[in-house]
C-alpha cells in the first residue's frame, strides 16, 4: 500500500492531481478541501494516500491531512459508501464539520452533499457514531492564478466531477461573483452556498 508521497506537484485539475515523485508522476485523486492548500504548480507537495485496488483499475486518493486521510477510510466502511461518494462527502464539509453532523444526529445538513439521500445520512450517522473522534479541518484556501473564463470552466468541472449536474453546477457557478477568483474559491464558495 502506498501510504505517502512527496514530489513536486505537476498539475491540478480537480479532482485530480499530478505529483512527480522520483521521476514518476502518480496521477492522484483528492477532495476539495485538500485543493484549497495546494502550493503552486512546481511546489514540493507532501501527501497522505489511500490506494483502492479494483478488478478493473488501481486508484490512489491524496489527502492534504491524516485526519482527512482516517475520515476517508471510516467513510468507505460504511455499506454503501465508495471511494467516489466518501471524497465527495470530503469536499462538501469538514472533518470538524462532518463530525459535528455526527454528533448533532444533523441528517439534513448531510443531505445537502451530492449523492447522500436520507437513508445515507442516517447509515451514516449510525455507523460512523462509534468511529469517529473530532478533528481539526483543513486550512485556509490558496487559489491559484487563472483567467475568470477558465476558472469558472474548471469550477464547473470540477463540481461535475463531485457529482452535480452539468445545469446545477453551471448555476452553482455563476451565482458566485467569480471576477478574479481562482477555480478552488469558486468551488469552495459554491460548495458553502449549496450546504446553507
Amino acid at each position: 500500500m502506498i501510504g505517502r508521497l512527496r514530489g513536486i506537484l505537476v498539475a491540478k485539475q480537480p479532482p485530480r492531481l499530478l505529483l512527480e515523485v522520483g521521476g514518476v508522476g502518480y496521477d492522484v485523486e483528492a477532495p476539495m478541501s485538500t485543493f484549497y492548500v495546494l502550493p503552486d504548480i512546481g511546489a514540493e507537495l507532501t501527501l497522505q494516500t489511500h490506494l483502492v485496488v479494483r478488478e478493473d483499475a488501481h486508484i490512489l486518493f491524496g489527502f492534504a491531512s491524516e485526519a482527512e486521510r482516517q475520515l476517508f477510510r471510516s467513510l468507505i466502511k460504511v455499506s454503501g459508501v465508495g471511494p467516489r461518494l466518501a471524497l465527495t462527502i470530503l469536499s462538501g464539509i469538514s472533518v470538524a464539520g462532518f463530525a459535528q453532523c455526527i454528533q448533532d444526529n444533523n441528517t439534513a445538513a448531510l443531505t445537502r452533499l451530492p449523492g447522500v439521500g436520507k437513508k445515507t445520512a442516517e447509515r451514516l450517522i449510525v455507523e460512523m457514531r462509534d468511529r469517529l473522534e473530532q478533528e481539526e479541518g483543513a486550512g485556509s484556501a490558496e487559489g491559484f492564478a487563472a483567467s475568470p473564463a477558465s476558472a469558472t470552466a474548471e469550477a464547473q468541472a470540477a463540481l461535475v466531477a463531485l457529482g452535480y449536474k452539468p445545469a446545477e453546477a453551471s448555476r452553482m457557478v455563476q451565482a458566485i461573483k467569480s471576477d478574479n477568483l481562482g477555480s478552488e474559491e469558486i468551488i469552495r464558495r459554491a460548495l458553502q452556498n449549496a450546504a446553507r
